[in-house]
């Protein structure tokens, strides 16, 4: 293990910690409190959810974990770290590793499909699981909109309900934030789902807390319906004036919706 402390206004401390995880080395940025949340990022990479975390740290008081998936952001990915189950297995060796009970794991679109994976691992350091505009099922008629290689206005307007919130890249920079396609094909192959998750997720006896933006163009409300549907333990909740990545456009009404049902 390595850490790093990184001092956060308004909170007792922070870290960003590497941890050698059933043979995966993982860097997480750590909020140290007393309950526990796993934040899960998608596409767009941990940056898109430091924020809520911080938001999330402060106002439950809570330890708040929030990995670099294994590949993303210029971080290596071990050969035999090949599927979306795979990963969702190194994070819950990283739960073992730091001996951590009464999890609940919030993930975003890519991040959604590894929490409801965690999930169906059975863990019992896992105590539910929050799916916020997931990917990874096959739903009919209502397939995952192709996302690889959009203009960055175009994506904006897909992504959020008010495409002005859309985050701006720094100046100098070449377009705005964009999903890390290959990173995700690379557990998920080219289709970025399984369609045996559909199947597999009726077997979930934790509480898991569906979440979806009512105005995500990227996997639409009835795609998320469909998510919570096929889970017997779930819980729908709607956004309203949100899109694909509400930790960004509307943080405080996912706050609301995680620590209402959790």
């Amino acid at each position: 293990m390595s850490s790093t402390t990184s001092p956060v206004t308004g909170l007792q401390s922070s870290h960003t910690n590497t941890f050698a995880a059933g043979g995966v080395e993982i860097t997480f940025y750590d909020h140290d409190r007393a309950r526990v949340f796993l934040l899960l990022h998608g596409g767009a990479g941990a940056g898109s959810v430091r924020g809520f975390a911080d938001l999330l740290a402060e106002r439950t008081r809570s330890r708040v974990l929030v990995p670099t998936h294994p590949g993303f952001g210029g971080t290596a990915r071990p050969e035999d770290l090949t599927t979306t189950r795979d990963l969702a297995a190194a994070y819950v060796a990283l739960l073992d590793e730091l001996d951590l009970t009464d999890v609940t794991v919030v993930g975003n679109s890519f991040g959604g499909w590894i929490a409801a994976e965690m999930a169906l691992l059975a863990s019992p350091r896992v105590s539910s699981a929050v799916i916020v505009d997931g990917i990874g099922i096959e739903v009919d008629g209502h397939p995952m909109t192709d996302v690889g290689g959009l203009a960055p206005a175009d994506l904006a307007a897909l992504a959020f309900h008010d495409p002005a919130k859309a985050p701006r890249p720094p100046a100098g920079a070449a377009g705005g934030p964009s999903p890390d396609v290959a990173a995700i094909i690379g557990y998920a192959g080219p289709t970025m789902s399984d369609p045996s998750l559909l199947d597999r997720l009726s077997v979930l006896d934790v509480p898991v807390h569906v979440v979806w933006g009512q105005s995500d163009g990227v996997v639409g409300l009835d795609y998320g319906r469909a998510y919570a549907d096929a889970i017997p333990t779930a819980t729908f909740t709607v956004l309203p004036r949100s899109g694909h990545l509400p930790q960004l456009e509307t943080p405080e009404e996912l706050l609301r919706a995680i620590t209402e049902v959790n």
